[in-house]
């Protein structure tokens, strides 16, 4: 009987050994066959499950290249139809500008905040730190 603690013979070496002894042989060759068997056939599995896998995706990439040649030909006629939009689009412009003189102003008090804040930092003087230095400050000569 075999410890626990000692590993399983693979497939490989249980047929070795079942050809080399006589009398437990004929078991040890059968079981040994059986898994090397085995491990073919989960081999052959496994590749013919990575191979389903690659052409699903591939369908997957097709489906995505179609949806984006759909979307590719909305935006040509979107853009072909622009020139007849901008025709009309003398109100668009308004907003357009407005739009931008918001952003402008949102832009101008960002900076006039930070150069506030930037001004106080350089004024501010430094508070003295509550815990005493680590290093001395008059170095020994």
């Amino acid at each position: 009987m075999r410890l626990s603690t000692q590993n399983q013979l693979t497939h490989r070496e249980r047929l070795t050994r079942g050809l080399a002894h006589t009398a437990g042989g004929p078991v040890d060759v059968a079981r040994g066959a059986v898994g090397l068997g085995g491990a073919a056939v989960q081999r052959g599995a496994v590749e013919l499950r990575r191979r389903y896998r690659e052409s699903r995706l591939a369908d997957h990439v097709a489906e995505a290249a179609d949806a984006a040649a759909r979307e590719l030909a909305a935006a040509q006629e979107v853009v072909s139809g622009l020139p007849d939009v901008l025709a009309y689009g003398e109100p668009r412009r308004r907003r357009l500008r407005r739009s931008w003189v918001i952003a402008g102003v949102a832009g101008a008090a960002l900076l006039a905040g930070g150069v506030v804040l930037l001004v106080r930092r350089s004024n501010g003087a430094e508070e003295p730190s509550p815990r005493p230095p680590s290093v001395e400050s008059q170095p020994k000569i």
